[in-house]
């Protein structure tokens, strides 16, 4: 496998920080290797216990993580990441026939998933895109601010507020608000924000997309006059509440 022209980093030149957590050292050990050629930092758990424990010291921006560990699933571990990383990548790794599996993860917050058997290049093209997605690599130069009512997003700072509150999202939130509100008044089907947030179309499971409407409902509109709103069979828009 060849590594990228041009690997990902943060702005200031930094390595990407990843974490692997499996309870298989030999596939823990490949990937390890894989993304150590692409230029970026990396360490291993094989457990709950010790993957915390790296995260916390580690501070990873992203993690391929296992949902079936010895000592527990990966949800133990994206919980204890999100409270202490709301902005961390997460990357689950799950079982071919797990369905609950994957629903799980996305529901607890994952912000996407490979099914094993796995080509390494799978992983890689996911991490990058959530990489990307999450603005981890983005240059400092390309700064902007976007404003619809009293709902504000620096996509440098990676910060959005509301009526001055600050909003925390979580990488893949950031991004599907960042296409609303780049896209003011405008009705965006499913297919058109599977595309651009997910950049694939999530085994044709649109729901994903209802799901995650809702957790930025929650964080946007929660005891406010809403801004999201349900186009019945053509999708969604975001518009200014009115003062």
């Amino acid at each position: 496998m060849e590594s990228t022209a041009h690997p990902l980093a943060h702005p200031d030149g930094s390595p990407i920080r990843v974490l692997v957590v499996d309870d298989e050292p030999d596939l823990a050990e490949v990937l390890a290797g894989v993304l150590a050629y692409e230029g970026w930092e990396v360490r291993t758990a094989g457990d709950v216990a010790s993957a915390v424990a790296e995260a916390r010291s580690f501070r990873p921006d992203a993690v391929v993580l296992d949902v079936m560990l010895p000592d527990g699933d990966g949800l133990a571990v994206l919980r204890e990441l999100r409270a202490g990383q709301p902005e961390v990548c997460v990357l689950f790794l799950t079982a071919r026939d797990s369905v609950e599996d994957r629903i799980a993860g996305i529901t607890a917050g994952g912000d996407d998933y490979v099914t094993k058997p796995f080509s390494l290049e799978e992983v890689l093209a996911r991490l990058r895109g959530l990489l990307r997605r999450a603005g981890m690599t983005r240059a400092r130069g390309d700064a902007a601010v976007l404003s619809v009512g009293d709902l504000v997003m620096d996509e440098d700072a990676r910060e959005v507020t509301r009526a001055g509150e600050v909003v925390e999202l979580s990488p893949t939130e950031f991004e599907l608000l960042r296409y609303l509100m780049r896209n003011p008044r405008r009705v965006l089907s499913k297919a058109q924000i599977l595309d651009r947030v997910w950049s694939y179309d999530f085994g044709g499971q649109a729901h994903i997309v209802e799901l995650y409407i809702s957790y930025l409902r929650r964080k946007i509109d929660a005891g406010r006059e809403p801004m999201i709103h349900t186009v019945r069979g053509a999708g969604y828009l975001l518009k200014a509440a009115p003062w």
